[in-house]
C-alpha cells in the first residue's frame, strides 16, 4: 500500500470563519471553489484544476467552536508554485505578511499565515540547483 500523495487536507470553523478561509484560499492562494460531494455538514471545497485540495467543514455545525489559533500538531499546508515575484507582489497588494527562505536545493518558499492562524507554505521549484 504505498502512499503515492496527499488528497487534501481538512479545516474545520464556525460558519464566519470558514466564509473567510473560503475567500482567502481562493483569492489569496489562489484555488478554486468546486463540486463537493453529499455529506451532512456544511461547507466548501477548493480546487487545483480538478483535485480537491483543501476541505471546509463546519465544526459541530457551529456550536462550540473552536477558538482561532488552536494548539494542536497541524502546522501548515505546502502548495507547489510557479511565478514568485507574481505571489510576492500579489501578496504585498492585499497587506499579507510573509517571509521567503531558500531551501539547501535552491527551492524557494514564501510562508504565510491564513486567517485562522493555519501555515501555508508555496514551494516554487523553478529555482531548484540554480
Amino acid at each position: 500500500m504505498p502512499v503515492t500523495e496527499i488528497n487534501h487536507i481538512n479545516l474545520r470553523a464556525n460558519r464566519a470563519m470558514m466564509d473567510v478561509l473560503r475567500d482567502f484560499y481562493c483569492d489569496i492562494v489562489g484555488l478554486k471553489i468546486g463540486p463537493r460531494t453529499a455529506t451532512t455538514s456544511y461547507g466548501f471545497w477548493l480546487y487545483i484544476g480538478d483535485n480537491d485540495v483543501v476541505h471546509i467543514a463546519e465544526y459541530n455545525k457551529g456550536v462550540g467552536a473552536p477558538d482561532l489559533h488552536v494548539n494542536g500538531t497541524y502546522d501548515h499546508v505546502s502548495f507547489t508554485c510557479t511565478d514568485m515575484p507574481a505571489t510576492e507582489a500579489h501578496l504585498t497588494a492585499h497587506q499579507v505578511p510573509y517571509t521567503t527562505r531558500v531551501l539547501m536545493n535552491g527551492v524557494r518558499q514564501v510562508n504565510f499565515k491564513d486567517p485562522a492562524g493555519n501555515g501555508i507554505e508555496l514551494n516554487f521549484e523553478e529555482y531548484r540547483n540554480l
